[in-house]
């Protein structure tokens, strides 16, 4: 397997610190407000790369953290005339439910910065010793200087940012390049305490603590997106390799940004839309696969239209596996498997991976209809849709028990009502409109099926028999 370091910027063969276990540090949101779409793209790229790890039976420690203390969140607070708290209790379960809607596997581990501080502090301890740090009137900054790798990971060159670098009113920097690891406390702010007296973390300081902190000091793979490269990222590695004199991570991967009219979404600039939003009006997995159909580093348009042909991709996909509801139990075709593999194994590229998917059911979909046997390549389906995460989820008929229930009594079949199985109410709902249909009753066939779809129920008439699906 091979991954593109941001590192390097090469393609590099993966060998992982420890065989059989991968160590992944996902930088996670800051929670000023809701998801916007690109927060949406980040969480499913690295997701499906945490799959596609297990699914190659490595072990993965997931972390991803939660920025709750930063300038942003308090400034939102302000401006909405709310606590920090309920600003960022809010935001999380929006986030939450997002990444729910869209299948995201929960991190192995969540870490939030309020609750991290101490860690922080012990790091910044650590950085003054070694002379990497220094206090100024309250204030603690790294002397990006004192650490000659600086720009490593981006590529810039340290004479190159001073030309646009200065210190702002209020700073007490040595060297206009210097970033605060600790900000002295200002009213009406969160504050902790330390030896440098009250304040609070800066922002780069939390990520390199926790990663530390859950993953040693040195691990594998560091993912966000590519706006962090700088100056987050180089500063996370200068923080935590000054402090240790080791390689901080190995593997640095990035995901491209998603664009609106042609402009990059952002919260600061209010170009953005709102994943959740989104979600209440397309299938969550086609939101899924419409961020997997480009390449994890490339740039992805968003537009409606792209949505909607996810929508009918997704259906296609998943009409094929209807077309055999039983548990396959036969082993998957090796060589559609090594196909997905030798593409997914060239840096992640899942959009390869689908089209290997779409080949799949092509062939499917060609040997069922010659009545042959496509069991095996059922078998790789599923394994595929289980690593891209967009497998069809499992009925839940909760919200239209009563509504399928009515319809029972509605064609007089409550005398064999069994209740509490909906789906074999269904099926016999199902079979009455083929009852119909064969004598001729097109009538009650045709609103049936109308009255099954306003439950969210499709009934398909296909060459292998009538079939139905949730919508």
């Amino acid at each position: 397997m091979e991954i593109f370091n941001t590192l390097g910027r090469t393609l590099t063969e993966f060998h992982p610190r420890d065989p059989g276990k991968v160590s992944m540090y996902v930088c996670g949101p800051t929670v000023q407000s809701k998801p916007h779409i690109g927060h949406g793209r980040a969480a499913v790229s690295f997701d499906v790369v945490r799959r596609y790890l297990e699914w190659l039976s490595y072990e993965v420690t997931y972390v991803q953290n939660i920025t709750d203390v930063d300038d942003k969140i308090i400034d939102t607070a302000k401006k909405q005339d709310r606590s920090v708290e309920e600003v960022v209790a809010e935001s999380i379960e929006a986030f939450r439910m997002a990444y729910r809607f869209l299948g995201v596997i929960e991190p192995t581990v969540e870490p939030r910065a309020t609750e991290h501080v101490p860690e922080m502090i012990g790091l910044i301890q650590d950085l003054i010793e070694g002379e990497h740090a220094y206090q100024a009137n309250g204030d603690v900054y790294f002397a990006v200087r004192s650490f000659s790798n600086y720009g490593k990971l981006s590529g810039r060159n340290i004479d190159g940012l001073m030309e646009k670098t200065r210190i702002e009113s209020g700073e007490y920097k040595r060297d206009p390049l210097d970033f605060a690891l600790w900000k002295a406390a200002k009213p009406e702010e969160p504050t902790w305490e330390s030896p440098w007296g009250p304040g609070r973390p800066g922002w780069h300081i939390e990520c390199s603590a926790m990663a530390r902190q859950y993953l040693g000091d040195a691990f594998d793979i560091h993912a966000g997106g590519s706006d962090l490269i700088f100056p987050h990222h180089e500063n996370e590695i200068a923080q935590a390799e000054a402090a240790t004199e080791r390689t901080f991570c190995r593997y640095w991967i990035h995901n491209g940004m998603v664009n609106l009219s042609g402009e990059k979404m952002s919260k600061s600039t209010g170009h953005s839309v709102d994943l959740l939003e989104i979600l209440k009006h397309y299938k969550p997995l086609a939101v899924r696969l419409f961020y997997l159909r480009t390449h994890y580093r490339k740039s992805l348009d968003f537009s409606a239209v792209a949505l909607e042909d996810a929508e009918r991709s997704l259906e296609r996909i998943w009409a094929f596996r209807r077309r055999s509801s039983e548990l396959i139990k036969s082993s998957p075709d090796m060589a559609t498997l090594e196909r997905f593999k030798s593409v997914v194994g060239k840096d992640f590229d899942m959009s390869g991976g689908l089209a290997v998917l779409f080949d799949t059911v092509r062939e499917g979909n060609a040997l069922l209809d010659a009545g042959a046997d496509a069991s095996r390549l059922f078998a790789a389906y599923d394994e595929i849709v289980g690593v891209l995460g967009i497998a069809q989820p499992e009925d839940d008929f909760a919200a239209v028990s009563d509504g399928i229930e009515a319809l029972v009594v509605k064609y007089g079949l409550d005398a064999v009502l069994e209740r509490g199985n909906p789906v074999g109410i269904i099926d016999l709902l199902v079979a009455h409109r083929t009852s119909a249909r064969e004598e001729g009753d097109y009538a009650t066939s045709d609103v049936l099926r109308e009255d099954l779809a306003g439950l969210g129920i499709i009934v398909e008439d296909t060459i292998d028999g009538t079939r139905w699906h949730r919508s």
